[in-house]
């Protein structure tokens, strides 16, 4: 059954080759794209089931035993995130199919499409430090096509920033994974963190945790860290925008609580103390964002940044519940981001612009679109019951208990301010006199709205099931905050 565990990389990988040959032809490569898309979530699936059942799953490559040759893992949180993933990757693969345009379907969005979600779900199952890096190449590479691909001025523009922040944050994080095994001498993470464990508290292992913290706080988009994102997430088209927003960020916050819980525990009172305060900082510099702006896709992108402080904030006070929380609340964004772009993609479409100033009235045209995109809204703001709401509760109670209530108070009053941001579009551009607008006969509404009705869906039933995932998403917080079943799964001791 350990196969299982490659099956979610295997599958976008060959997809991926295949489109290649079929790069002209835009039916094939459709057809094509939607089997490898379904196989994903069947084989994440089963994964996910297999996990959970039986408990942690490891691979080891080449049949080389852990610690010395390449090991896959998947446990409870990353199958969950490749679960996720795989299901947001086929939601936006089939709004793709209305709103991408055949000029980038021509030019290898497909296979590009799918060697994205071959470095995410690689990132997520890697058991070895530095074939994390290697999955977040794949990843990086992926997404510099996809952000230029178009050639728009403004694409251009960001992706050359883009490639300059991603060269030299890999730059460090390759430094970084030198550093450390100058010290531990291993590459695998587990064996890592045993290593560490027998050294002890010490100078270098701190600055090598605040290294890495830099490092995953660049792909994160941490304060101070996150100037690179609200411009390179404006760029491209709406489906790139979701799957960047859902996926690419969440590989960064995956990294900083996976190292953060499993390995970097030794100085707690110091990282997770500096943690704690940049997720803050992060939380106020998005709100600002958020309801600063009257444009809808920043309104949407500097709410990023509100989940990711959010998020951390959660790591940072580690323990089992507030870790829980941040479970919670990470696979909750994934889903509502990715709705909220696709939507305000269609209203992009309609209008022919993002600025709030110059839309109104939607709702009397388009009630589906309105209604799904406020409940969407509610869900993001952390309404009950919806998925907002679970994870953001336990993250707030658990930073009460740990005597953070700065930091508490700060995550429940961003809920507000969240809340105001995205009621911002809904009042200004659904509400109010209907308009006519040049491009509205043209946009095939209804057949574009499909995607971000099953996400809104999804984030509903997340809410609603709190009660039935929570055993779920408890074991993968015990995995983070008891690192020896990691560890003893992956050693097999």
């Amino acid at each position: 059954m350990n196969s299982l565990i490659t099956l979610p990389l295997l599958i976008p990988f060959f997809t991926a080759i295949i489109l290649i040959f079929f790069a002209k032809n835009v039916p094939v490569q459709r057809w094509i794209s939607v089997i490898g898309s379904v196989a994903t979530i069947i084989a994440a699936i089963f994964l996910a089931v297999t996990v959970y059942t039986e408990g942690i799953q490891t691979m080891n490559l080449s049949n080389w035993e852990a610690p010395f040759g390449i090991t896959l893992v998947s446990d409870m949180l990353s199958s969950l995130l490749v679960l996720t993933t795989s299901l947001i990757a086929f939601v936006c693969l089939i709004y793709s199919f209305k709103s991408i345009g055949k000029e980038r379907e021509e030019h290898y969005y497909y296979p590009v499409f799918f060697f994205l979600i071959l470095g995410v779900n690689g990132a997520f199952t890697t058991g070895d430090i530095f074939n994390m890096f290697v999955f977040f190449e794949v990843m990086l590479m992926a997404s510099y096509v996809l952000l230029v691909l178009g050639g728009t001025k403004i694409q251009l523009r960001e992706t050359i920033k883009y490639l300059l922040v991603n060269i030299i944050s890999s730059a460090l994080f390759v430094a970084a994974i030198a550093y450390l095994y100058s010290v531990v001498g291993t590459l695998n993470m587990a064996h890592i963190s045993v290593r560490l464990s027998e050294i002890g508290q010490s100078g270098i292992i701190t600055v090598i945790a605040v290294l890495f913290l830099v490092v995953f706080g660049i792909k994160g988009a941490i304060f101070p860290l996150y100037f690179w994102l609200p411009g390179a997430y404006y760029a491209p088209p709406a489906p790139v925008m979701a799957l960047f927003g859902a996926l690419l960020t969440k590989v960064g916050i995956y990294s900083i609580t996976r190292t953060y819980t499993l390995f970097f525990t030794h100085d707690i009172g110091y990282t997770h103390g500096l943690l704690e305060i940049l997720a803050i900082i992060t939380i106020v510099i998005g709100v600002i964002g958020a309801i600063a702006y009257s444009d809808v896709k920043k309104i949407i992108i500097y709410n990023i940044i509100v989940a990711v402080g959010v998020i951390l904030f959660g790591v940072s006070t580690f323990t089992t519940e507030a870790l829980t929380g941040s479970v919670f609340y990470l696979i909750h964004d994934m889903i509502i981001k990715a709705a909220l772009f696709l939507l305000i993609g269609i209203v992009i479409k309609i209008t022919g612009t993002s600025n709030l100033k110059e839309m109104g009235g939607l709702i009397h045209r388009y009630p589906g679109l309105a209604w799904t995109f406020f409940i969407a809204a509610l869900a993001l703001s952390g309404i009950p019951p919806l998925s907002g709401f679970a994870g953001k509760i336990l993250i707030v109670r658990s930073g009460l208990e740990a005597g953070n209530y700065w930091g508490a108070g700060i995550v429940l009053l961003s809920s507000l301010f969240v809340l105001f941001s995205v009621m911002k579009i809904f009042m200004n551009g659904f509400w109010g006199e209907a308009r006519e607008y040049k491009q509205q006969e043209k946009v095939p509404v209804r057949s574009m709205l499909v995607a971000p009705v099953i996400l809104t869906i999804g984030a509903v039933l997340y809410g609603l099931g709190t009660e039935a995932i929570y055993p779920i998403i408890s074991t993968a917080a015990e995995t983070l905050s008891n690192p020896e079943i990691y560890i003893n799964a992956v050693l097999k001791e």
